[in-house]
């Protein structure tokens, strides 16, 4: 019986450089969506959320519709996509911004100033199926990152979904609120609610907990640490923590608090140092806070640093089987015979 070819449809990538004018485009609720927040409320033209800046129980996160502007009346700030990106991200590096915006959104909507007309605040993962981990194409992508694929396997599921009528694949990483962090080679978004991952090990509890920015370090560190020791799962001793964001650093901060010693295991990048400094100014003076990024310098993130090992070990191994078959031919050239191996010494 033929297999039949898997084709995993995939958001494409934006054709044209992100600006501030088409950055203003993007409407809030849907840049809202695609980071895992959903409204509470709606009162007519304004949508209401619990704020993704800070942790509350009541919404005071107000979006205006018509102006495509919000307002977080705990913090008394608001403004345009810019500004709110500005608080999620820790900067006001703006290239830095647009190209996390670009990243975010890889279908713009321009804004609507018809409410009524408005869907975007529909679900945006219809028929969704939460699976096993199988898809080829999905695996595909996971090892071409370095990623051991029984750890994959292990970690995450496989989401399956409808969006404008199509189907899409993506790799399901679930969070601590029953939401899901999903992402393929072209996508990445969240099944709402965005939370943090606490992944917690079974038996007594720990006193180290690893923090990385997103899954794909994680994984990348789990990996790593198979290949370098896999014959000692005792290592595998401390609790983690997922962000799922540098913006849930906030949302980190009080299971980080049970905690005696913390590595942190942050993009080399203007964000992961200010999740790093948010960190520090919390518990850096009761608790033992490592700056784990010093271990890949000179790479942006874990991953990177997993795939230069990859390829480095690649090159390596190519190195010595042309030194090898070099050697071969050199040996056939002049008459020589071929060493013999495993006869041990002749009498």
């Amino acid at each position: 019986m033929r297999a039949k070819r898997e084709i995993i449809n995939v958001l494409t990538k934006n054709d044209f450089l992100m600006n501030i004018e088409t950055a203003k485009q993007i409407n809030l609720a849907d840049y809202l969506h695609s980071l895992g927040y959903s409204p509470v409320k709606q009162q007519g033209i304004n949508l209401w959320y619990k704020s993704p800046l800070r942790e509350e129980t009541e919404a005071s996160f107000k979006v205006n519709t018509e102006r495509n502007l919000w307002y977080d009346f705990g913090l008394g700030k608001g403004g345009g996509i810019i500004e709110l990106a500005a608080h999620l991200y820790a900067t006001d590096h703006v290239p830095y911004l647009l190209e996390r915006i670009a990243e975010q959104t890889p279908h713009v909507h321009p804004v609507s100033f018809s409410f009524g007309k408005q869907d975007s605040f529909g679900p945006s993962f219809q028929q969704l199926e939460i699976v096993a981990l199988s898809s080829p194409a999905l695996l595909a992508y996971l090892q071409g990152r370095g990623i051991d694929l029984e750890l994959a396997k292990r970690e995450c599921r496989e989401a399956r979904y409808t969006h404008n009528g199509k189907r899409y694949f993506a790799i399901a990483f679930p969070n601590s609120s029953g939401g899901v962090e999903v992402r393929n080679p072209y996508f990445k978004g969240c099944i709402a609610p965005k939370e943090i991952s606490h992944i917690k090990q079974s038996g007594k509890a720990r006193t180290t907990c690893y923090v990385f920015e997103g899954f794909m370090d994680y994984l990348s560190f789990l990996t790593l640490r198979q290949e370098s020791c896999p014959n000692y799962p005792e290592l595998d001793g401390q609790d983690y923590i997922v962000l799922n964001s540098v913006s849930n650093v906030n949302k980190a901060l009080y299971p980080l608090g049970s905690y005696e010693r913390i590595h942190c295991f942050f993009d080399n990048d203007h964000a992961g140092l200010e999740a790093l400094r948010q960190i520090r100014m919390e518990y850096g003076r009761d608790r033992y806070i490592r700056d784990a990024s010093q271990i890949y310098g000179g790479c942006k993130d874990l991953n990177e640093y997993l795939q230069q090992q990859r390829a480095g070990k690649q090159a390596e191994a190519i190195r010595m089987k042309t030194e090898t078959a070099s050697r071969q031919k050199g040996k056939e050239a002049t008459g020589e015979e071929p060493a013999k191996r495993g006869r041990g010494l002749s009498m």
